[in-house]
């Protein structure tokens, strides 16, 4: 059964890669609570609320208690939420994928460990240490959300295909694809969005400066789990509440800047070629 929608409407507040970020992640959601129209407007995460940061247990637990208390939330699977699920066997994973160790050896995925008080790299003892609640909320995250204005998805869409196809890739979720580039391919994140995509694609996964809005895309993820301020895009209004600051800015219109990144360790996702990836 699935817990979320895969299409809303409505004013939308969506909230960047959290990573176990709880600190930052209550002073968003109070900034939100005051908002007057707070009860009417959609909260979507975009994926990656475990690994990384400090607590990814309590970040998890604050989306599904705040669905106890709000009617319209929704979170999306990042990347980070599917090498976890594979590791964990919490779907049948394609031998070819080697999510355990995948997962442990290039995800930061220690904190997700040491939140569920489980030893790291333990995948027995984690599993049995994640509430079933957990699991459950981990293996019902679509994949993308729509909108009538945007489509909400954690990396982006390739350019050279059809947005239908893409979308409708996404809400099947397949699992026996290695590495979806939707979840997990960087290059998508400053590449243009197909020609015909008649809505903004909204993602994170990739750290940049600040809240970036171009032609159909909005860049939202400003802290990569490791510094800044997490932010919060306010939509339709196009206004951005950070973690770090009490009054609401306007988002500046311009391409979105090329995003902040690590250097590509050997073995990693990033380094290995194509055909070893899919």
């Amino acid at each position: 059964m699935d817990l979320f929608p895969s299409k809303i409407e409505g004013p939308v507040a969506v909230i960047g890669d959290v990573h176990g970020q709880v600190d930052k992640l209550q002073e968003i959601l109070r900034q939100l609570r005051s908002l007057p129209d707070f009860n009417d407007r959609w909260i979507i995460f975009i994926g990656d609320l475990v690994d990384r940061g400090p607590n990814p247990a309590g970040a998890t637990q604050m989306v599904l208690d705040l669905l106890e208390s709000h009617t319209r939330v929704a979170c999306l699977c990042g990347n980070h939420e599917l090498a976890m699920c594979g590791a964990l066997h919490l779907f049948p994973p394609p031998e070819y994928a080697e999510w355990d160790q995948r997962w442990v050896n290039h995800y930061d995925s220690h904190t997700t460990f040491a939140s569920y008080g489980a030893d790291f790299g333990d995948m027995p003892g984690l599993l049995a240490a994640m509430p079933d609640q957990h699991k459950a909320f981990y293996m019902n995250l679509p994949w993308c959300i729509e909108h009538p204005d945007y489509l909400f998805v954690h990396a982006g869409l390739e350019a050279h295909q059809p947005y239908a196809m893409q979308v409708g890739i996404l809400h099947a979720r397949d699992y026996t694809l290695t590495r979806p580039p939707w979840l997990c391919s960087k290059t998508l994140v400053t590449s243009p969005v197909p020609a015909d995509s008649p809505v903004t694609i909204v993602s994170g996964h990739v750290k940049v400066p600040e809240v970036a809005i171009g032609d159909r895309r909005l860049l939202i993820d400003t802290t990569g789990g490791l510094d800044g301020e997490l932010s919060c895009v306010l939509l339709p209004e196009n206004v951005v509440i950070s973690s770090g600051s009490t009054a609401p800015t306007e988002i500046r219109r311009s391409e979105p800047p090329a995003p902040e990144q690590a250097p590509v360790a050997w073995g990693s996702d990033e380094a290995r070629p194509w055909w070893k990836i899919w």
